[in-house]
């Protein structure tokens, strides 16, 4: 029998957040080790129970949950939606503008796979979410990143945006609160994307799946409130707010010029019904995560326990003589930066690597980013306090003594 090999549509298409040195990390785990996992956001292993509400109403409506629910997912949760759209002043949004999914995750792929032809460009934000930039890979596309600056609290710089517009570009994806920088972007920042789109004709894809995890004197403004005359697909979901990551319960909204997009509209449609539903049990719990009781609120005000942690999180990285940490307004992850005048680092996935084999901790380098330097990690602020001085102490001695 001839070798099997993967398809070639997979030749560029990459997501190290979940690459060599998890395989790495689970080959410790085999032999025995405890490794703390500081390299993906998700809220169960720390103790951030789903609301007990939602588990409720999934038990309640196992019964009714057997069979397959309308491709574009239960009108209930659908109907919920439309109202959180009303309540971030998207204008428009009926219910047949609404798909739910298996995570945003499964929406992002079917969104790419609708919109793009050979050669087409999207501008991703660099540091990214690198979902996207795979998403878009695997759909044909290229992968177009524009620059966020690091000096401006990691605000995308515009010029660099207007630099990279081709006759190709098609898309523009913003993602607001953003992973990995934790940054909230400012009105008048995405007033000038908007812009931008409005000048070239761009559709705006904007993930906001941290749209409820904020801190400090945070605002987040939902990016398709701001237009109605450009085409906009907006990602949320489940997993950070409602802490519910394994149920994979994610939404995208349809809003803005949607006249214009019919075709479109068509083919993730089609792609819609491929895949026949998403996980019916979940989508039981759209509605009262929408509309009950927001118990994030609680977790990131002063006092509360994400806020807390993020705080000590950021102050001893800061502490770190070399490494430097522009503080998170939103998400939960930070993005330190490692002088190279004391650092010089050469591989950051050889560096993430050691530290995992010496101190059982993983991280995530930046280049997994798609950003162009070695210089960066995230780091996830989920454990507790007292996990994180520990952690970070750890950290903060590995680095006295790394040499590459």
């Amino acid at each position: 029998m001839k070798t099997i090999k993967k398809s070639s549509k997979l030749d560029n298409v990459c997501y190290e957040i979940r690459g060599e040195v998890l395989k790495e990390a689970k080959r410790l785990e085999e032999e025995g080790h405890r490794i703390l996992k500081l390299n993906i956001g998700n809220p169960a292993p720390f103790g951030f129970d789903v609301p007990e509400e939602l588990q409720t109403d999934i038990i309640h409506n196992l019964p009714s949950a057997q069979g397959y629910c309308d491709s574009k997912g239960l009108f209930s949760a659908r109907k919920a939606v439309m109202q959180y759209t009303q309540q971030k002043e998207i204008i428009g949004v009926e219910i047949e503008d609404i798909y739910l999914g298996n995570g945003v995750s499964e929406l992002i792929v079917m969104a790419m796979q609708a919109l793009l032809n050979p050669d087409d460009e999207v501008l991703i934000p660099a540091p990214d979410y690198p979902l996207w930039t795979a998403a878009v890979k695997l759909s044909g596309g290229n992968a177009i990143h524009y620059k966020c600056d690091e000096q401006n609290d990691w605000q995308p710089n515009i010029d660099d945006i207007r630099s990279k517009i081709t006759p190709n570009t098609k898309a523009i994806v913003v993602i607001n609160p953003n992973n990995p920088t934790g940054s909230v972007y400012s009105l008048e920042i995405l007033n000038q994307i908007v812009d931008v789109a409005r000048e070239h004709g761009l559709i705006v894809l904007a993930d906001e799946i941290y749209d409820k995890i904020l801190y400090d004197d945070a605002v987040h403004t939902c990016l398709a409130s701001l237009a109605d005359d450009l085409l906009f697909l907006t990602f949320n979901g489940l997993s950070k707010s409602y802490r519910a990551a394994g149920y994979r319960s994610g939404w995208m909204i349809i809003s803005g010029a949607k006249h214009q997009a019919t075709d479109l509209i068509e083919g993730i449609e089609m792609l819609s019904s491929m895949r026949l539903c998403a996980n019916v049990p979940a989508q039981y719990a759209i509605q009262t995560a929408l509309g009950g009781y927001q118990s994030i609120n609680d977790l990131v005000l002063p006092g509360g326990r994400l806020r807390e942690q993020r705080d000590v999180a950021w102050k001893l990285l800061n502490e770190i003589p070399g490494v430097s940490c522009t503080k998170p307004k939103g998400a939960l992850y930070l993005f330190p930066k490692l002088d190279p005048e004391y650092f010089n680092i050469k591989n950051d996935e050889q560096l993430v690597l050691d530290l995992l084999k010496q101190e059982k901790m993983l991280f995530v380098q930046g280049s997994a980013f798609n950003i162009d330097d070695t210089q960066h990690l995230r780091v996830v602020f989920l454990p507790r306090v007292d996990i994180l001085e520990d952690a970070i102490g750890r950290f903060a001695h590995f680095l006295s003594k790394y040499k590459q």
